[in-house]
């Protein structure tokens, strides 16, 4: 388990921001605290949400100028890691430390900042059943995390010094991993201080006339896979097979759209099954019912640079055992490697209750 979240923080920063060599390099840090509260996504925390979490937050952040194309297509944005210590308020859930890769990008001729990052975290405190069984949230001392900030964001107004102010949202769960994965969201607000390494030197933003860009239909084919467990603590954790097909048709430089399906091979629904079936008839479930599930879904592409984010909506059309209802989504990453191969990390969900992080390998031809 350990493993798989190492890769995935390794992975989400190599690709995030795997680029050609640039010419200009300009770096700003900045330091912002923070002070918030957990929301109350789920009644099963209520016991949890006790102090109010606190803590800071620490980002270095390359400029980007327009040396490549998708640069000037998303107003030159930041690209950059971040460290995140947070008091989350309950000795229950006690702290969190992360390490994450992320972007900054502007509006407002620059004066408000969205950032959008994606790590790792280790909790100090996670579930135990004999020393911490009130941790209902998570499940495991390394937890994937994400977090946006958005900010009134000003720099170099004194010698490099500037400065900034807005709120947080920051995410912290296992993605169901292991049991429990209640999972915690902390909105906070947020201020602090920007420094320019360079002094405040100006640099010119490049610009270039593009080509528009046609494409036919293309055809993607991807295997996924991973290991998660039921929401049942005690079940244990059980590999994972995804098989899917789907369509896109490029809309332009940065978007395409996509029709296809997902066929679903989730051995903890076995386990389920079996525990269900045994543990509450009541609940009329055999333990010869069909784990399997068969999904169709449309989705969205975001071309950045050989990175892509994709988002999916999808609706089981075979559905022989009824967990977490029949609507599903998926969001998360794609890294191109040539024209045609593509590895992804994506998170599978129903609504806001994660089903697994799911690792997969695929082709667009």
């Amino acid at each position: 388990m350990r493993l798989k979240f190492l890769l995935f923080s390794l992975l989400c920063s190599l690709t995030l921001f795997a680029q050609e060599d640039v010419v200009a390099k300009r770096y700003v840090i900045d330091a912002n605290q923070f002070y918030g509260s957990i929301l109350l996504h789920n009644p099963d925390i209520t016991h949890l949400i006790q102090g109010h979490p606190t803590g800071l937050i620490v980002g270095l952040n390359r400029k980007t100028y327009g040396e490549e194309e998708w640069e000037e297509l998303y107003n030159y944005p930041d690209v950059g890691y971040s460290f995140i210590y947070q008091n989350m308020g309950n000795e229950t859930l006690g702290k969190n430390y992360g390490l994450y890769a992320h972007y900054n990008f502007y509006f407002l001729k620059r004066n408000l900042q969205l950032r959008f990052g994606q790590g790792i975290s280790y909790a100090t405190n996670p579930y135990d059943k004999n020393t911490n069984f009130r941790n209902n949230a998570y499940g495991s001392d390394l937890l994937s995390s994400t977090y946006l900030m958005l900010n009134f964001h000003k720099e170099n107004i004194f010698k490099g010094l500037g400065v900034k102010a807005g709120f947080s949202v920051i995410h912290y769960s296992n993605a169901n991993v292991k049991s429990p994965n209640t999972s915690t969201n902390t909105f906070a607000f947020n201020a602090g201080l920007t420094y320019d390494l360079d002094g405040g030197k100006e640099m010119t933003y490049l610009t270039a006339d593009r080509e528009k860009i046609t494409e036919p239909i293309k055809y993607n084919f991807v295997f996924r896979t991973g290991v998660n467990a039921s929401d049942v603590i005690g079940l244990g954790q059980h590999a994972f097979y995804i098989l899917s097909g789907y369509a896109d048709k490029r809309l332009g430089r940065k978007s395409a759209i996509q029709i296809g399906g997902d066929v679903f091979f989730s051995n903890f629904l076995k386990e389920l099954i079996r525990f269900q079936a045994i543990s509450f008839p009541e609940y009329g479930v055999q333990e010869d019912d069909d784990f399997k599930r068969v999904g169709l879904f449309i989705g969205h592409e975001l071309f950045v640079n050989r990175i892509s984010f994709i988002t999916q909506l999808g609706y089981y059309v075979y559905y022989p055992f009824d967990f977490e209802g029949k609507v599903y989504n998926r969001i998360g990453m794609k890294r191109y490697f040539g024209k045609n191969m593509f590895g992804s990390i994506t998170l599978k969900s129903h609504g806001a209750a994660a089903e697994a992080v799911e690792f997969g390998l695929g082709i667009r031809l």
